[in-house]
């Protein structure tokens, strides 16, 4: 299919509702062509979907596998527990191969998620022991389901792909739970006019409410929280393959104490930004100026994790001025992933690990959380001694953001 520059021309004195489907599904594959996405129009059933898929997989891998230890591979990694497949999307594997080798292996490429391969397939037919699904359009990582589009006409509440989407996961034995499906990271509805956008779950976080709303669902918006709807803007936002591939691997969170996938909110994923990018480039110290309830622990949390990747960056503290809050600060960081902070219980502790030369003692960059009553428990002579001691060490530049 060549690019398209499809605008969705409406006929003559017709109202807006008689846009088929069809044609705005097609106007956003060439959309998606001109974001240079490979449409595969060959892709149109499981057996060519996981063909694909090992092609990919062999190639990204440089191995060559038997028909019997992909159907073994396949046997592995496929499974309805969405948590597992998202965490299995991002780390690296091992797999035993029938010589008894092992095989270290990675679904997508990790390290750079913009040089995977982005294709996107449409009208993807889905038969498995229980269920016939059609899907209306899906974008492929390296092969990998990712990402489902479902498609409305004008006019046609984008809640009813939603719950198209939630009947299907609830069918016995559905392509979610028994095909590659299974590591589908995010579904975006749309009815051309207004796109919304939610994380894949396990069953307990999929569904609608007593009031019929689905939660949580995100519209996207620019830096200055103007809403982009269209389906055609929000492509050019929030679509751009190195931009979906970072939304993927960095902006979405896996809380480990729910088994649950977390959105980011724009804002939020735009203050994470200016936090890495402005330590990157030593550009000093910053406010992050969010609501109550707005989720600075989890903007700070992320700001965080980022950041210990840096080989530049030794410690990372969270500092609180309140009991209350130490508490609550520590709770949140280790419902996003447990174990990964560490309490201070007085300064002496805390300049202590500050000293330590090991960065990757503690799953996470090292926290403390800092108390005025406990602070003033470390004497005068304590407190030489680690002056003295630091006034030892290499000079660092030291950065601060107040939430």
């Amino acid at each position: 299919m060549p690019p398209s520059n499809f605008k969705y021309d409406l006929p003559a004195n017709k109202p807006s509702h008689v846009v088929k489907e069809e044609h705005i599904e097609y106007g956003f594959i060439g959309k998606l062509q001109n974001l240079k996405y490979e449409y595969r129009a060959d892709i149109r059933d499981r057996a060519s979907l996981e063909g694909n898929f090992r092609e990919k997989f062999e190639a990204l891998n440089r191995v060559k596998l038997s028909d019997g230890e992909f159907a073994r591979l396949l046997d592995e990694i496929v499974t309805p527990d969405v948590f597992t497949s998202a965490k299995t999307l991002r780390t690296i594997n091992a797999f035993t191969r029938e010589d008894g080798t092992p095989l270290n292996y990675t679904l997508v490429n990790i390290k750079d998620w913009c040089k995977n391969t982005f294709e996107v397939v449409n009208q993807l037919r889905i038969n498995t022991d229980y269920s016939h699904h059609r899907y209306d359009v899906l974008i492929l990582i390296n092969g990998v389901p990712c990402v489902q589009i479902e498609l409305k006409t004008l006019g046609l509440n984008p809640k009813r792909a939603m719950e198209q989407i939630v009947d299907y996961k609830n069918d016995p034995g559905n392509g979610y739970t028994k095909t590659l499906l299974s590591f589908l990271q995010l579904f975006i509805v749309s009815n051309r006019t207004n796109t919304y956008y939610f994380a894949n779950n396990n069953a307990r976080h999929f569904a609608f409410n007593a009031d019929e709303r689905f939660l949580p669902i995100y519209q996207f918006a620019d830096e200055a929280s103007n809403k982009i709807t269209q389906l055609d803007e929000f492509a050019d936002k929030f679509l751009v393959k190195c931009t979906l591939g970072q939304t993927i691997s960095r902006y979405m969170v896996l809380v480990a104490s729910e088994q649950k996938l977390l959105m980011m909110r724009p804002y939020q994923v735009y203050a994470v930004k200016q936090i890495v990018d402005c330590i990157h480039q030593n550009c000093g110290n910053g406010y992050i100026w969010h609501t109550t309830g707005s989720g600075k622990t989890l903007t700070s949390f992320k700001a965080s994790t980022l950041l210990k990747d840096n080989p530049d960056i030794e410690k990372c503290l969270f500092v609180v001025d309140r009991k209350d809050l130490d508490r609550q600060t520590r709770e949140e960081f280790n419902r996003f992933q447990e174990g990964c902070v560490e309490e201070n219980t007085n300064t002496a502790a805390l300049v202590r690990r500050l000293l330590q030369g090991d960065r990757h003692h503690h799953p996470e960059a090292r926290f403390g959380a800092g108390r005025k009553q406990q602070a003033q428990q470390t004497t005068n002579e304590e407190r030489q001694g680690h002056l003295q001691r630091a006034a030892g060490t290499p000079e660092r530049q030291a950065h601060r953001f107040h939430f």
